[in-house]
């Protein structure tokens, strides 16, 4: 491993802490997008306002601190600083090397440039090259093909289908959990 390839930037993206000065207010518009939420979460839909998510990042933090096992950064351009997405690894399990990446593009103009797959790329490299996790895993919604396809275009195969899991809009969805192991990150990293 080079040790002088930055961790933090990509060619667009830069991996970056929570600025509490103006993340937040960017975060809540995000909130008010229902295709936001649902492409990130399976959980119902609801708006936040900028003191929740003042509130949120703060617990964030706290539990990063606190439990050693979450490592939250925010997505930002390269060229003007902005604002553009999170990404995390999380609930990792240090004794097994396991971890969970999630991540999301706010605005919908951002979506479909390429950053989510730099972004991923950046993380499978922390993940394996900085806190030496053997396994990742993530999971999408069925009507989210953008993000497996992310995430099977990073090397990420398909372990488990839970048929069905998700109830939305008047239908039924598959959920789609996904793995990577160190060994096959290492194969195509410099692909």
């Amino acid at each position: 491993m080079d040790i002088g390839i930055s961790l933090f930037e990509g060619r667009s993206i830069c991996l970056a802490p929570i600025d509490h000065d103006k993340d937040a207010e960017i975060e809540s518009r995000w909130t008010h997008d229902p295709e936001y939420l649902r492409l990130l979460n399976t959980e119902p839909a609801r708006p936040a306002s900028l003191a929740q998510i003042k509130k949120r990042n703060e617990a964030i933090e706290k539990d990063a601190e606190e439990n050693k096992n979450l490592f939250h950064f925010t997505i930002r351009m390269r060229a003007d600083d902005r604002l553009i997405g999170f990404a995390r690894i999380q609930w990792i399990e240090w004794t097994h090397g396991n971890g969970w990446v999630k991540m999301g593009i706010g605005s919908p103009s951002d979506r479909g440039q390429g950053y989510g797959s730099e972004t991923l790329r950046l993380l499978l490299r922390y993940a394996f090259a900085e806190l030496n996790l053997f396994r990742l895993s993530a999971f999408a919604p069925e009507y989210n093909p953008v993000a497996l396809h992310i995430f099977k275009k990073a090397g990420f195969v398909q372990e488990v289908c839970r048929r069905q899991a998700l109830n939305r809009d008047g239908r039924r969805w598959d959920v789609i959990y996904m793995g990577i192991l160190r060994e096959e990150w290492e194969k195509i990293r410099d692909e």
